[in-house]
């Protein structure tokens, strides 16, 4: 599946080419997407090409070929309506009770918890919004407490100070709202996920790495979405 703004580029990649051949350039892109900048359109055009939707030909500009369209453009599927990635997290999340009381022990609380993993979320440079759900993992309830919960698989190093690294998969209570120093999963733009830590300096939203190498990205409040608050952390060996 692509994201609605995957699938509007797409479409207005293959549109153009179907009129003159050429395709658009990246100001047309983003004019055309209602987007604030061209770093947008890198991310959706990777994107694009990660999912085999397109091809970037190699030493010509502005060379992209449309290699193939999603199902509901294929008249042999009977032209199903287009489904979306979610650009904020869906569904029915594992779900833990609160917690019994002092010295009460039940066996259901005991139990292992099945949560969703969502696909994967950046620590470093931001990848597009979060995937559809995969599959699911076993969680200790005492790691959830109560609320709804899901996992991400961890992309990137920009966490590494914070003890979060490539590979990792991170436990995340369900919440859109968040305290000043708590690592979040940002939304950005609805369009972009990433996991960082969240701080609020006035009028603005900071989300701050844990590495030095990447650098604290600032945005006025109205472009970024809590998706929710880290609450634990699962590593192979």
């Amino acid at each position: 599946m692509l994201t609605r703004k995957q699938h509007e580029l797409l479409m207005f990649i293959h549109e153009r080419m179907k009129e003159s051949g050429i395709p658009p350039s990246f100001d047309e892109m983003k004019d055309a997407l209602d987007l604030a900048s061209k770093s947008g359109i890198h991310r959706l055009i990777t994107a694009l090409e990660e999912r085999g939707f397109i091809r970037r030909l190699p030493n010509r500009a502005r060379a992209l070929e449309v290699v193939k369209l999603p199902d509901s453009m294929n008249p042999s599927l009977g032209g199903r309506k287009a489904r979306f990635e979610p650009a904020v997290i869906e569904g029915s999340l594992g779900k833990v009770s609160a917690p019994p009381a002092r010295g009460v022990a039940t066996e259901e609380y005991a139990r292992p918890v099945s949560i969703p993993v969502m696909g994967r979320i950046a620590a470093g440079t931001p990848i597009s919004a979060i995937e559809q759900h995969t599959h699911t993992i076993q969680v200790p309830p005492e790691m959830l407490g109560a609320g709804e919960h899901y996992a991400l698989e961890v992309r990137g190093d920009s966490m590494i100070e914070a003890g979060i690294f490539d590979g990792d998969t991170v436990v995340i209570k369900k919440q859109d709202q968040a305290s000043t120093g708590e690592i979040v999963v940002a939304l950005v733009d609805d369009e972009e996920a990433t996991l960082k830590r969240l701080r609020r300096k006035g009028n603005t939203v900071a989300l701050e790495a844990a590495n030095p190498a990447y650098e604290t990205r600032i945005f006025p409040p109205d472009r970024v979405k809590v998706q929710g608050r880290l609450v634990g952390l699962l590593r192979k060996y």
